[in-house]
């Protein structure tokens, strides 16, 4: 059987498909004008190479010869890496989500020849599939009025769905925050942190912004809650106690149970989460988990670019050389009893390889439910001998992992998710100063820049085997600019944050719209779907909209620029409703809120050592405060006429209008925190 036209790409998901019997094709203007040219519908199937059920579908229809010919005969089938066409992936989520009430992946549509969806589901059995494959194929054929109108109707849908209505500039009020925020509050897990229910997926957005709102609110309740989040996530089967980084979410309510995939962006942003929660309570778990997810990125992910790779695949070879889910990291008590010999009780006892850390068929994923220190008290042992078995199993069984195959990976490079680790490499350098992190961040941000940005400021989505393809979507540039903007508040070159505005302006020049106040997905210079959509709801990555909130909002302080604040709370008063309604998916909107609703500072720092003079307010938790520094004369706003030889000074500002210097940081940070209260 020859491969079908996927065998062309370069994404490691399609080439998964490449010799299945389906004719697929990937997604681009020939395909779309050949199902106009044969008056065929299209039949879109999307997923990612990570996606257990996309693999379980593979394998069960697409493999399938009986299923192809139905596919193949009445069909322009396309195969999507939603991945490398996000814009793509959104329209039709939001189409089936529509039609349904809920979606997933695999993603399925049919449409029209010219891409108007009409149906849509997720995951079939194939003796399903196949029935209703042929029904719309019989309806397409002999009812094309009934089609046409609904694929109007639902067209008219996404319109509504994507429809963002300029609203009247208002004054912001806290008590409107507070009210969401215990509304919200209802639905905590009081018990394994999170949310109630299952499944549990990490959002680590959600819990940086109540981060930010139990600290700057003084909010015990809030803040306990969050650190419960944390800590019970790391002990969690989510985590990935031997290797090190996380899951993407977990079956069950108490974060035991992954899907196993393990994804760049979900790492990035909890490296980032971790690292700003050790600053309010120095818990060294924190540490220990920042440290082992950079080293299993480093490891495992890491690019002869400097850049990163997308993710582990959730299948991996069994011992019968069949892929499964979690082969890779579920083991039995035979198995650990034979490698840990006497320690296996401790072991057992510590990660639970019992009743409550049993997963399927007699294998276990580790879970903790108590602290080393009550276990320490519990075996008569101090926490340093404690530590030192752990560690000395921990390693035997690193051992035994060699001896099996690893998740597949995808290898392509996605220029949002390596900003985001840019991010995260500064939040770790800031509140754990190893220098490392700090030089990581500097050369994964000019990788990317090299690699992915043009002379005109256009970005490229992906990069794999030595291609950029693809244009920029939003989140890659809303992604980048954050990344700027965080590695200037670590070396305060002007580069960096000159960059990011240059990178800012030519977002507004392509993606902005006046009319709704916001950014559309794709620039709308190149856009060619039936709809531009506009990403403004926080997921598991934050809307790219409320990223370029944040971004305009800091370029206004870093700029003394009245437009650039203008836009982002424009975008935010838009959001507003929203917002407060539903939190939990908009709380990168709320921390936006926090921002323009609490006094926000700006402290200038003005010295021959940087590094030296800003290392107590990195160490600092001030999510209401942006740095700004120079060892020399400059021209920026923050800093223009503020340098002075011989002298180390800070200053501590608002909107640009600074209080009297003073070579003292402890000063300013009792200002700071008087001002704050």
């Amino acid at each position: 059987m020859k491969p079908n036209l996927l065998q062309y790409e370069s994404s490691p998901y399609l080439l998964q498909h490449a010799n299945n019997p389906v004719h697929w094709h990937p997604w681009n203007e020939d395909t779309l004008r050949k199902a106009q040219r044969l008056q065929k519908p299209l039949l879109i199937s999307i997923g990612y190479a990570a996606c257990h059920w996309c693999h379980v579908m593979e394998h069960e229809t697409f493999e399938s010869i009986e299923a192809a010919e139905v596919m193949n005969t009445h069909f322009v089938n396309i195969k999507i890496d939603r991945e490398e066409l996000p814009d793509v992936d959104m329209l039709y989520m939001n189409a089936v989500q529509i039609m349904t009430g809920s979606g997933g992946w695999p993603l399925h549509v049919v449409c029209l020849p010219d891409g108007r969806p009409f149906w849509g589901g997720t995951y079939f059995k194939r003796t399903d599939w196949m029935d209703t494959l042929q029904k719309l194929s019989l309806l397409y054929q002999h009812q094309p009025e009934k089609v046409l109108t609904y694929a109007k109707k639902l067209e008219q849908g996404l319109h509504t769905v994507n429809l963002v209505e300029k609203q009247p500039i208002t004054e912001l009020q806290l008590s409107t925050l507070t009210k969401a925020v215990t509304d919200w509050s209802e639905h905590f897990d009081n018990l394994y942190g999170g949310m109630k229910g299952a499944p549990k997926f990490m959002m680590p957005v959600n819990y940086q912004f109540l981060l930010q709102y139990g600290h700057l609110l003084e909010d015990a309740t809030i803040k306990e809650h969050v650190h419960l989040t944390l800590k019970r996530m790391a002990w969690g089967g989510v985590y990935d106690l031997l290797s090190g980084g996380f899951s993407r979410y977990s079956v069950d309510n108490k974060w035991h149970i992954p899907h196993f995939e393990k994804m760049l962006y979900d790492n990035a942003q909890l490296i980032s989460l971790y690292s700003n929660a050790f600053k309010t309570n120095s818990d060294p778990l924190y540490n220990d988990i920042v440290k082992q997810t950079i080293s299993f990125i480093e490891s495992e992910w890491k690019s002869n670019e400097e850049l990163f790779f997308s993710s582990f695949d959730a299948d991996s070879l069994n011992k019968n050389n069949n892929l499964e889910e979690g082969a890779y990291y579920g083991w039995t008590q035979e198995e650990l009893k034979d490698l840990l010999k006497d320690d296996y009780a401790l072991f057992s006892e510590v990660y639970n390889v019992n009743a409550f850390g049993h997963w399927e068929d007699g294998h276990y994923v580790f879970i903790q439910k108590k602290s080393n220190h009550e276990i320490a008290e519990e075996y008569d042992l101090n926490i340093v001998t404690l530590s030192n078995k752990l560690n000395n199993c921990k390693n035997l069984l690193r051992q035994a992992l060699k001896k099996r195959s690893k998740p597949r990976l995808d290898d392509k490079i996605l220029t949002s998710w390596n900003a985001l680790l840019v991010k995260a490499y500064v939040d770790a350098y800031t509140s754990f100063q190893e220098e490392s992190y700090k030089n990581r961040a500097i050369k994964t941000m000019q990788a990317l820049l090299d690699l992915l940005l043009d002379d005109s400021y256009q970005l490229w989505h992906t990069y794999k085997s030595g291609q950029k393809r693809l244009y920029g979507t939003l989140e890659d540039y809303a992604c980048t600019i954050e990344a700027l903007l965080s590695v200037y508040e670590i070396t305060f070159n002007d580069y960096w944050l000159l960059t990011a505005k240059a990178l800012t302006d030519h977002t507004l020049d392509s993606f902005y719209d006046p009319k709704s106040g916001m950014f559309t997905y794709n620039s709308i210079k190149t856009n060619t779907l039936i709809i531009n959509p506009i990403d403004k709801t926080d997921n598991v990555i934050p809307s790219a909209n409320s990223i370029m909130g944040h971004n305009l909002l800091a370029l206004s302080h870093h700029f003394n620029t009245e437009y650039y604040h203008k836009v982002a709370k424009q975008m935010l008063l838009n959001m507003e409703k929203d917002s407060i309604t539903f939190p939990y998916s908009h709380a990168n909107w709320l921390s936006l809120y926090l921002k323009l609703c609490i006094p926000f500072y700006e402290i200038a720092i003005c010295g021959d050592d940087l590094d030296q003079m800003a290392r107590p307010l990195w160490k600092s938790y001030l999510p209401q405060v942006l740095l700004s520094g120079t060892n020399k004369e400059s021209n920026l706003p923050l800093l223009a006429n503020r340098f002075f030889d011989n002298r180390r000074v800070y200053y501590l500002c608002r909107d640009n209008s600074c209080q009297l210097p003073t070579e003292n940081i402890q000063e300013v940070l009792t200002k700071f925190t008087t001002l704050k209260n």
